[in-house]
């Protein structure tokens, strides 16, 4: 029921307690995409110069290609029961794990914090244009923490709440968009040319390639975070059903992000400044129809809350299992007010939203080979999973089959480290983030390339030469790699 409060954290969710549905799932993975704050990512291919059809075409592009390599992270709560940080135990090993925790900790206060000032933004806005009031420092700091404290009191109360929020969320936002395209439909001119970029123009590609990552950046910030749904679904849950809903899901994001690219077309055409400040919210308000700014208020608060819940569920889950001192609802409200505190210094005393923006995209780097450190780890496994193996660390213990090394996959760690430090260096985006080699394919973009082809080389080149011990695998032993025979730490008390 909704009305419960979630008594379980990081420990493997017990058979009787997995009553979700792919459908609720589907719910709640297409509510934290089904948001203001996705219009605002789909804001980025206008601003860098694209014309509408080009910005749809990497839309479309970013959001096909980020469904397809985050569809099988969702296979993984139903076979361990826990979330997906804690399930990369068997790939990072039980400390190694803090890579995914920490990857969705950064992610998630991301979102969470474009999720509130846009929200935020919106909320003040519109009320400015309904009522004729005139907004103040203190207004925005009100609406802020509105979101902030209602956001923050849905995710301690746990999933069962989250689950209801979204089903009117979805429902609710879905309705309003589809109202703002019509609303907003006189204005728009599908041939709008942006800056007049064409293939064959040396400025095309990077900012077709930059707009498509930023796009991109969406579906893979839910890496870390699929499983914190997917571990209240039964152990027998159908794998090709659940991940044709998460594609399903993202897909569904492409009505919010062309709503973003439609309504910053008709903001570059009528008021420019406000993508010249990277402000599209404002920009937004600016040019609405005055019937629309009820339903806008709506909006923004159906999907801030949304979008908002999504974020810090999962980051208080996935604190409370590096910190295992810490309950579920203890480490949600200490990540929740440090996040509160981020969005206020980020808003009121440095001008952050553009960097945080940029941060977003350059998470795609660092997210995308740690995930496919697990997507090919699930395949040489065969998906044989031991989840009370996972938890060792949680207990104060040591030891076990996923203790490797002092707790650490070397093979994974060295995959992940090296792809995406490798990935980094060939972030190009101008006026945001260069890498040094950012220009080793003269002005293009390669660092998702490399995101997904290096650890997909080197990982099972890893695997091959130094193997992991027989009992990972299972009694069907490994898949495609070698195994070898040794003994394992058996468990005890970490002294």
């Amino acid at each position: 029921m909704s009305g419960e409060f979630e008594q379980h954290g990081i420990e493997s969710i017990p058979d009787q307690d997995r009553t979700a549905t792919i459908f609720d799932f589907l719910r709640i993975a297409w509510g934290g995409s089904n948001s203001l704050a996705t219009a605002v990512l789909g804001a980025f291919p206008i601003i860098f110069g694209l014309s509408f059809r080009q910005g749809l075409a990497a839309a479309m592009l970013g959001v096909t290609v980020g469904a397809l390599v985050l569809a099988p992270m969702a296979i993984f709560g139903p076979l361990t029961g826990t979330n997906n940080a804690v399930s990369s135990s068997a790939h990072f090993g039980v400390v190694g794990r803090i890579v995914g925790s920490s990857l969705s900790l950064l992610t998630a206060v991301a979102f969470f914090s474009i999720s509130v000032w846009s929200s935020g933004d919106a909320v003040v806005g519109a009320a400015q244009r309904l009522f004729d009031l005139h907004p103040s420092e203190l207004a925005f700091a009100a609406a802020y923490a509105m979101f902030a404290l209602a956001v923050l009191a849905v995710s301690i109360y746990g999933f069962r709440l989250m689950l209801l929020v979204s089903k009117v969320a979805v429902v609710g936002s879905s309705g309003l968009l589809l109202l703002g395209f019509y609303a907003f439909h006189k204005d728009f001119d599908p041939g709008f040319a942006g800056a007049g970029l064409v293939p064959g123009d040396a400025q095309f590609w990077p900012a077709f390639i930059g707009a498509a990552l930023v796009v991109l950046a969406n579906p893979i910030s839910f890496g870390a975070f699929l499983g914190d749904w997917t571990r209240y679904l039964p152990r027998n849950t159908d794998q090709r059903r659940l991940m044709l809903a998460s594609v399903a899901a993202q897909l569904l994001s492409l009505v919010p992000f062309t709503f973003g690219l439609m309504t910053t077309s008709i903001i570059a055409r009528i008021a420019p400044q406000y993508l010249v400040q990277i402000d599209y919210t404002g920009g937004l308000i600016a040019i609405a129809p005055p019937a629309f700014c009820l339903p806008l208020l709506l909006l923004a608060t159906l999907s801030g809350m949304s979008t908002g819940t999504t974020s810090l569920y999962g980051t208080g889950l996935d604190f409370s299992s590096v910190f295992p001192r810490l309950s579920r609802p203890a480490a949600t409200l200490f990540i929740g007010c440090i996040a509160c505190v981020l969005i206020f210094v980020g808003r009121f005393v440095f001008n952050v939203v553009d960097a945080i923006t940029t941060f977003v995209s350059l998470i795609v780097v660092t997210t995308t080979p740690w995930m496919v450190v697990m997507i090919i780890g699930y395949f040489v496994r065969r998906g044989y999973y031991l989840p009370e193996a996972m938890q060792v660390f949680n207990r104060g213990q040591e030891g076990g089959p996923y203790w490797f090394r002092g707790g650490w996959n070397v093979q994974g760690m060295t995959a992940w480290l090296v792809s995406s430090a490798l990935a980094l260096t060939m972030v190009n985006m101008p006026g945001h983030f260069v890498g040094w080699f950012g220009h080793i394919a003269g002005d293009l973009d390669v660092s998702l390339l490399a995101a997904l082809v290096m650890p997909a080389l080197l990982y099972p080149a890893l695997l091959n030469v130094f193997p992991e011990p027989r009992a990972v695998f299972g009694p069907d032993g490994p898949r495609a790699v070698p195994a070898i025979d040794s003994a394992i730490v058996p468990v005890m008390v970490r002294s």
